[in-house]
């Protein structure tokens, strides 16, 4: 089953696909998210600060890149984490890129 192009249980289509690519991913930061989601970095900033402060997601600094989780103290972190499995699990084109992307940024200046 694909999941509808405009589904957004979430709020927005990109609130809902910056959820399920943190479940997959377990850890990412905006630009990450911008290219495998293929918005515009301002867009999934804006959507990661809405989320930031619904709770949804907690982000921490690591060096100068803001890193961000599913909130592990979310009220209702187990059905979150549920749902964004199942939503994961239904759009292949988003779990395959997923697959396919670091788990950290490169360090700056380190060699390919």
């Amino acid at each position: 089953m694909k999941v509808l192009s405009q589904s957004s249980p979430f709020g927005s289509r990109t609130r809902t696909r910056i959820l399920i690519t943190l479940e997959l991913l377990g850890e990412s930061y905006a630009r990450e998210l911008a290219r495998t989601l293929g918005a515009s970095l301002s867009v999934v900033q804006k959507a990661l600060r809405s989320l930031e402060l619904d709770g949804l997601v907690a982000g921490r600094a690591v060096g100068r890149t803001r890193t961000y989780v599913l909130n592990p103290g979310y009220f209702a972190a187990r059905e979150l984490r549920q749902l964004t499995r199942r939503l994961a699990e239904a759009d292949d084109e988003l779990s395959a890129q997923a697959r396919k992307l670091r788990s950290r940024p490169r360090r700056s200046g380190k060699p390919l």
